[in-house]
């Protein structure tokens, strides 16, 4: 591990497992981990949340999962590369909606740290603007879906994959968002996964 409490999204995992083949003990030492440390002051629900790690880095195929994420209803933790999340933010935006709560901590436990509060649009705008918030290591917590968002998108997601045994990903896609409202770039994306043929972007 180059920072930060060892195998959480990171490559140490691999050191861990072979040294257990190989019969050395590997043992946990107690502290806090950037995950725990950034949901504890990111001021939203903590009492259920996942952690994604690492987002793709392909925009095409980070969308695609974020289209998976956006009806979530527990809160979201992501890690993200400083050179990748202003793109990061912008699709989170699209994806979850511009109002979606959220907060952004960098640095955390070092001199710099810092942590940005509000919409998942908000940041985004600040992140297109504000260079500093793109430096050091960052952690990303955004708020779950609001219930009524998290049963659409799973009712949109159902009539989709109904429709898609009968239909091209495109029309599938189009009937299933006039009949429950859900974005049409999403479900499309979602009937070209569900194909085996991402978007291409």
């Amino acid at each position: 591990s180059d920072a930060g409490t060892p195998l959480l999204s990171d490559p140490g995992m691999h050191l861990v497992a072979e040294a257990a083949r190989a019969g050395i003990e590997v043992v946990a030492v107690p502290g806090p981990s950037a995950l725990t440390a950034a949901l504890s002051i990111a001021g939203l629900p903590t009492d259920r949340f996942v952690c994604e790690g690492f987002l793709p880095a392909k925009r095409a195929a980070r969308r695609e999962r974020l289209a998976l994420l956006a009806g979530e209803p527990r809160s979201q933790v992501y890690y993200e590369a400083p050179h990748r999340i202003a793109a990061a933010l912008t699709d989170l935006a699209d994806s979850h909606g511009a109002e979606r709560p959220a907060a952004l901590a960098r640095e955390l436990t070092k001199k710099f740290e810092t942590v940005y509060r509000g919409t998942l649009g908000e940041l985004a705008a600040q992140a297109a603007s504000d260079a500093a918030l793109a430096r050091g290591e960052i952690v990303l917590v955004v708020g779950g879906a609001p219930e009524s968002a998290a049963v659409q998108a799973a009712d949109a997601v159902q009539v989709l994959e109904l429709l898609l045994r009968e239909l091209p990903p495109s029309q599938a896609a189009r009937l299933a968002a006039q009949i429950t409202g859900a974005s049409r770039r999403e479900l499309y994306e979602r009937a070209l996964a569900v194909k085996g043929n991402p978007p291409r972007v």
